[in-house]
């Protein structure tokens, strides 16, 4: 059975102009390698402040997180920021492409960061490109790509240094259904072949419907749908 990627246990998180009052609490998870998972929730539940939470970029006010096997919170800084590096793949809404680099520049991005070999770099690329369909497109600008063509590019910087886990925060807001879909099915296939978790929160039914198991986002925790 592959190694556990992401536990969550009691994750709770006050609301930040209301600290008596909780955002979400008792929030209960564990993914393994090869797991795609769909949050549903309604917006101003705290969905992207989950995912900011385990990637160590806020903290949280109850319970613990545990990323390959490391507590998070119980990191410094530089610690934590390397470990994300390394484990966590992103794909958000807006994509968050570099305006300046290329396609093969912003997807190459975390092998960089993370000083992999440079004589693999190419390959893995290529590969990348050929299966999200986007071969023709690696020396294009983000100005340059349509909406659906950036997201193929933040899917495949998002698995290009092989994470365990992937974390998509509402990746199809921009984008039609069909587009949507077509994209979510090969994150999801990609993801498990490469062995990553794969987390996406979204208000999307349609979207969330992809995934291998649907949870509801309530304040008082996940619940199975």
């Amino acid at each position: 059975m592959p190694g556990l990627s992401l536990g969550l246990q009691g994750v709770g998180k006050r609301q930040p102009d209301a600290p008596e009052r909780w955002l979400f609490q008792g929030i209960e998870l564990e993914l393994r390698g090869g797991d795609f998972v769909a949050i549903r929730g309604e917006s101003g539940l705290g969905k992207s402040t989950l995912l900011h939470i385990i990637a160590g970029l806020e903290r949280k006010d109850a319970g613990t997180v545990q990323l390959c096997g490391q507590d998070v919170d119980s990191l410094n800084d530089d610690a934590r920021t390397l470990l994300r590096r390394r484990q966590i793949g992103f794909v958000f809404q807006s994509f968050h492409l570099l305006p300046q680099l290329s396609a093969r520049d912003n997807i190459a991005l975390p092998w960089r960061l993370n000083a992999l070999p440079r004589q693999e770099l190419g390959g893995r690329i290529h590969a990348l490109a050929e299966c999200l369909g986007i071969a023709s497109r690696l020396d294009a600008l983000p100005r340059e790509l349509s909406g659906g063509e950036q997201q193929r590019v933040a899917v495949a910087r998002a698995l290009i240094h092989r994470p365990a886990l992937v974390l998509a925060d509402e990746p199809t807001g921009s984008l039609d259904p069909d587009r949507a879909g077509e994209v979510l099915r090969l994150l999801g296939e990609m993801g498990i072949e490469a062995g990553a978790a794969v987390l996406m929160v979204t208000h999307s039914s349609k979207a969330a419907a992809i995934a291998q198991r649907q949870l509801e986002m309530r304040r008082d925790g996940l619940h199975s749908l």
